[in-house]
């Protein structure tokens, strides 16, 4: 028990080592293809977790613009921080979606370099074409994660405008102002989730795919 978990601490450490890091994990039964499949489940979480976070991120803006009275400044004050926090999710997403990148650049190149090493034909060409629909499954995963991932900062613009606006004009007659931007904002946020849900969907089939072989 000990020795396991000191090779994990030892596996942390070398994390931003590449090839030492996957060297390590290996050597502890823990193979690229399973650190793929983590990471992929990793980001997918991820995003579901920014999406969630921007839907609380847009009732807070709506509770805001329809303020009629009371004290304004928490309301600002609440709307400030879930904005925050939505901002941390979008960079856990796009942190996410590097750690998969990073393992499978490492995961087809080794399974490039070992289907070369077969004496049998046949074999290499069924390695071969397990290789080229795996690779396919995993780029359609990746342009769907990263159509997620360019939505993230067209829907916090708006959002950072508006907090600011508020935090230099805390006023009701302020907040009046903002009702008209409600409809944009919420057309970005719309586009947002139906992206982060496509590419959660993407994700799931692509985990489902390598499991299952």
């Amino acid at each position: 028990m000990k020795l396991r978990l000191s090779l994990l601490l030892l596996a942390g450490l070398l994390a931003g080592c590449g090839s030492m890091y996957y060297a390590t994990m290996e050597k502890m039964g823990i193979h690229k293809r399973d650190i793929m499949v983590d990471r992929v489940k990793a980001a997918r979480d991820s995003q579901e977790d920014a999406k969630q976070q921007f839907l609380t991120t847009m009732e807070q803006f709506r509770s805001v613009v329809h303020f009629e009275g009371g004290e304004l400044q928490k309301s600002y004050d609440r709307l400030s921080a879930t904005l925050q926090e939505s901002e941390a999710k979008a960079n856990e997403v796009s942190r996410r979606i590097r750690a998969v990148e990073h393992v499978s650049e490492a995961l087809f190149k080794e399974w490039r370099e070992e289907i070369k090493q077969y004496d049998s034909d046949a074999l290499r060409r069924s390695s071969q074409r397990q290789y080229d629909t795996t690779r396919q499954r995993y780029t359609e995963l990746m342009a769907a994660m990263k159509k997620a991932e360019a939505r993230l900062e067209p829907a916090l613009i708006p959002l950072r405008d508006q907090v600011l606006f508020l935090k230099h004009n805390l006023n009701a007659a302020a907040i009046a102002g903002l009702k008209n931007e409600v409809v944009m904002v919420e057309s970005n946020v719309d586009v947002l989730v139906r992206s982060i849900e496509q590419a959660i969907a993407q994700a799931d089939a692509f985990i489902a795919s390598l499991e299952a072989q």
